[in-house]
């Protein structure tokens, strides 16, 4: 049984999902075959990955193996990393095709500072016979060589729309029944990231093919807006005890960290109908305590002093 993520992974670039004109230009370059180095900037699971392997599989077609070196850096980021696997497939020619071979360097910014001297060298001196496509979350973490070599583009979040699509897409072909509050719950979950979207509807699949929002919010650990909105009211009308006693049960029933908490609290606050100075006042609230919880403080006093903070905006 196949992982959906892979089942539905598009192999043609008329296939892909979302960022449409990255895969417009993206495309030119790869049928005119001058394709510069390219460097892929963004979030996880938005497409970065399946566009490269789209990329090898229309230069190359059947044999884009042989001609596709696929590396992470998270696993191997030294400079022997550079030095000999990549430059050892580098040096050599293409299998029965005149296209320089297509390195992916998956999470390049996770590299040594080291490792990236010597992969901006590697760059330069093979660059007649393999093309490099470092794919990471933020490239302000690469150095200014490297940026400089590459054509960058910047990879967004899917909308609403494009998230619809690629729902709509699977559950044609797997038989699902799913109503747009569901669609709405997914997209709240998942904010843009598609390869989430997939994990969460076939883990959902699994336990029934009529796919409800309690369903989506169970399966994903994720709060229900509702719920976090009750929480916030309540500490804003000072009901201190409930509010505090709402916000732990939640916690617990769903396994949330505080880190979570204070990310669904921050996403219900900007929907809040409340006055714009104390909309402000909260939101600066949040990342005080999202501070401190990474600093190593305690997640439950700190939580609890964020519902008495917005207790005495009021």
């Amino acid at each position: 049984m196949k992982i959906w993520t892979e089942k539905y992974r598009p192999s043609k670039f008329g296939e892909v999902f979302g960022q449409r004109d990255i895969v417009k230009k993206v495309k030119a370059l790869a049928e005119n075959g001058n394709m510069p180095h390219l460097l892929f900037s963004g979030p996880a699971g938005i497409g970065k990955t399946t566009l490269a392997l789209v990329i090898a599989k229309e230069m190359f077609g059947e044999n884009w193996k042989g001609n596709f070196l696929e590396t992470n850096a998270s696993d191997e980021r030294g400079i022997d990393v550079i030095r000999n696997k990549i430059k050892d497939f580098a040096r050599t020619k293409s299998v029965s095709t005149e296209f320089p071979k297509i390195i992916y360097l998956d999470e390049c910014d996770s590299l040594t500072r080291e490792a990236q001297q010597a992969l901006r060298r590697t760059m330069e001196t093979y660059a007649g016979s393999a093309r490099f496509i470092l794919s990471c979350n933020f490239s302000s973490k690469l150095i200014d060589p490297i940026q400089s070599r590459c054509a960058v583009f910047r990879f967004k979040p899917l909308d609403k729309e494009e998230i619809t699509s690629v729902i709509d897409n699977i559950a044609e072909k797997e038989g699902l029944k799913i109503s747009n509050d569901t669609k709405n719950a997914l997209f709240d979950v998942c904010d843009g990231d598609v390869r989430r979207v997939i994990n969460t509807l076939q883990s959902c699949a699994v336990l029934n093919k009529d796919i409800g929002p309690e369903t989506i919010y169970e399966v994903s650990n994720f709060a229900r807006p509702k719920e976090i909105d009750v929480v916030i009211k309540m500490a804003l009308n000072r009901d201190f005890e409930k509010s505090r006693n709402k916000l732990l049960d939640i916690m617990l029933t769903n396994g949330l960290s505080g880190l979570d908490i204070i990310k669904q609290l921050q996403a219900e606050i900007i929907k809040l109908d409340v006055e714009g100075k104390t909309k402000l006042e909260m939101i600066k609230l949040c990342g005080e305590a999202e501070f401190r919880l990474v600093e190593g403080s305690d997640e439950f006093i700190q939580l609890e002093a964020l519902l008495a903070s917005f207790g005495l905006l009021q």
